[in-house]
């Protein structure tokens, strides 16, 4: 259940950053010249740099956890594998 909540937060991250590049690409599509005349600086727009920057984040957060919470699961069948493998001194109670 950990991973499959990180991949969908990791996938709606994905999907937010693709229309945040397409919304990037639109609004600066026709800019010839990047740097303003006066003071050299980059044109653009922080809202948009701080919505991509947020999502880059989310979409971090969600691959940890869809990562970590594979690992847990895999963790936690491996000694369940264990359980029924290794050789007992006393028998099940149930059988």
């Amino acid at each position: 259940m950990r991973a499959l909540c990180g991949a969908i937060i990791a996938a709606g991250a994905m999907i937010g950053l693709g229309l945040t590049a397409i919304g990037v690409g639109l609004r600066f599509q026709s800019f010839g010249n990047a740097r303003h005349e006066y003071t050299d600086q980059i044109w653009g727009a922080p809202s948009l740099m701080l919505m991509m920057i947020v999502l880059l984040i989310g979409a971090g957060i969600g691959l940890g956890i869809a990562f970590l919470g594979l690992a847990y699961h895999h963790h936690r069948r491996h000694h369940e594998m264990l359980r029924y493998t290794t050789p007992r001194s006393e028998p099940p109670l149930a059988a």
